[in-house]
């Protein structure tokens, strides 16, 4: 077999295939052990004994109709036999209408006993309960069992969870457009003693549905956690089933093309193939920058420095504020940046917040080798603008061989992108509007310096998952919208922060141009109010600077 992108290595032939998958069983009869194939019989078995459930299969695997099968059977079943009410959540409105209408089959055909007067699917009204006490009326669809219970097939709208109570399906949890929300919504079902069955193929490696999973293989959620595959499904008879559905007659070459059929409809694309069939996610839906090459430019720990405030902070006078960040300046920030090479040169990337997100500035050097190391990072949090720039001023003026910088200029950040250009230099602070037509032409590069191995980071996990963040939507390598928390304090959110600093710092280093080297001659008037006191004609002198090459409009090219 020839190599294939990725990390895949190959993939295996059919002949490399266990028996139990090659083969056609000796009865020929699918049904021989019973409606449900193997798996659905253990995944029902898993149901009947655990509150918390997660299914992680192939595509069409069949636990789905199961689960309706089971459902059927429990809404019509007395109390004192198990009897519950079941309420399915998908991630479109037809797939509740197929779900709600494999329990009416299953009913009709085990002449289940409905509700009188029960003709059909019912649809009604749901009272949707709002976090704030409001309601509102949403559509849904129901079958009622003379048992007093009910099947109710729901949006995946997450506030339509919490007022629930009964057995919770949620079907494929990882397509749900909120999916963390969803699935938080589902988990405060427990206390008045719900169950919840999670059922889904993957939406990629940072998906919260997967995220769920690891998490509670680690122990740290009481979920128990079904696997089944579409090779599982096919040893388990799922060609056989196909068979019999279509009136086939099952042979084994014909179950070698069949399978090879539904394999080979990937193409070239075996990271989707492995994701649908195999569980195996990929590094996310679109995800720009796999994780493995983001670790391999981590190295080691280094310092990330970060400062957040309350509300409160903001109200205290702008010389307490002052003051106290020259404190944290003087403990926090001054021993990494007076550990920096002198030799060398470094620039600087800052992505902007101001109350959301965190602003992160990135300081870069750039070795002897041409790699391009971040010696720490400074993450802030809630920081007014004022003191974000007295910490982003201190920086530049302590970067050895400063030689240029690149700021978010987007939105809020553009008064201080400005700013400092205005102090230190048009020419060096490159203001940056981040939009589609700056991440289409720069972002490729920076995914590049991933796969060369140029970039030289902090190991840290919040870094890390800043940059898995990052996707290829509509071919361009951006952010998506959604946030994801910070590692080390639940209440805060990361949008990708640490990963744009850096993509920005990595962009000021591959702009031209150089350090300007002068020596200051102390005090000096510049602009136009150099030539007097006044400047011409009684106009007012510009400003005043120190050094060579000092102009007009407020430019400050530092110096050593």
């Amino acid at each position: 077999m020839s190599q294939l992108p990725g990390d895949t290595i190959r993939v295996l032939s059919w002949e490399e295939l266990p028996p139990s998958v090659r083969e056609i069983p000796k009865t020929h009869n699918p049904l021989a052990d019973g409606l449900l194939m193997k798996h659905q019989q253990e995944w029902l078995a898993l149901c009947a004994g655990e509150d918390l459930t997660i299914a992680q299969k192939g595509r069409r695997t069949g636990i789905t109709y199961a689960t309706a099968l089971d459902s059927a059977i429990t809404a019509a079943s007395r109390k004192d036999a198990g009897g519950d009410n079941t309420y399915y959540v998908g991630d479109t409105k037809e797939k509740g209408l197929e779900f709600i209408g494999y329990c009416a089959h299953m009913a009709k055909v085990m002449a289940m006993a409905m509700a009188d007067g029960w003709n059909g699917i019912e649809v009604f009204l749901f009272e949707d309960q709002q976090d704030d006490g409001s309601s509102k009326h949403i559509t849904a669809y129901r079958i009622r069992f003379a048992s007093g219970y009910q099947i109710v097939a729901l949006s995946s709208n997450p506030a339509n969870i919490r007022g629930l109570q009964g057995i919770v399906v949620i079907d494929e949890a990882a397509f749900h457009a909120n999916v963390a929300a969803v699935i938080e919504s589902a988990l405060a079902l427990i206390i008045w003693g719900g169950k919840i069955r999670i059922i889904s193929t993957h939406n990629g490696a940072s998906n919260p549905f997967n995220e769920l999973i690891k998490d509670s293989l680690k122990g740290l959620y009481q979920f128990k956690v079904y696997n089944v595959f579409f090779d599982d499904a096919v040893a388990n008879g799922l060609y056989e089933r196909v068979c019999y559905m279509k009136g086939w007659e099952p042979t084994e070459e014909g179950k070698k093309n069949w399978y090879n059929k539904v394999r080979g409809a990937y193409g070239a694309n075996r990271a989707a193939m492995q994701e649908e069939l195999d569980g195996v996610p990929r590094e996310g839906s679109g995800v720009a920058i796999p994780g493995v090459l983001i670790e391999n430019c981590m190295p080691e720990v280094r310092p990330i420095l970060r400062l957040a405030f309350d509300n409160e902070f903001a109200l205290k006078s702008n010389a307490y504020r002052e003051s106290w960040c020259n404190a944290w300046i003087e403990q926090h920030l001054k021993p990494p940046l007076d550990a920096l090479n002198p030799d060398l040169e470094h620039v600087l990337g800052e992505d902007f917040a101001r109350h959301g997100d965190f602003s992160v500035i990135a300081p870069m050097d750039i070795e002897k080798n041409l790699v391009r190391k971040v010696p720490f990072l400074v993450e802030m949090h809630n920081v007014p603008t004022r003191q974000q720039e007295q910490i982003l001023w201190y920086i530049i003026e302590h970067l050895p061989n400063w030689r240029a910088a690149a700021m978010d200029a987007t939105g809020n950040g553009a008064t201080l992108a400005e700013y400092t250009a205005d102090k230190f230099g048009h020419m060096r602070v490159h203001q940056v509007m981040l939009n589609d037509a700056w991440y289409r032409e720069n972002m490729v590069p920076y995914q590049a310096a991933f796969e060369d191995g140029v970039l030289d980071l902090p190991r840290d996990a919040d870094v890390k998952n800043d940059i898995r963040a990052l996707q290829l939507i509509n071919g361009i390598i951006k952010l998506p919208n959604l946030r994801l928390q910070d590692t080390k304090n639940k209440e805060f959110k990361r949008h990708g922060d640490a990963a744009i600093a850096i993509a920005l710092a990595y962009y000021a280093s591959l702009l031209d141009g150089a350090p300007i080297e002068f020596q200051s001659t102390g005090q000096r008037r510049e602009g136009l109010g150099a030539w007097n006191d006044t400047g011409f004609g009684g106009s007012p002198a510009l400003q005043e600077d120190v050094g060579f090459g000092t102009v007009s409009g407020g430019n400050d090219f530092g110096g050593w």
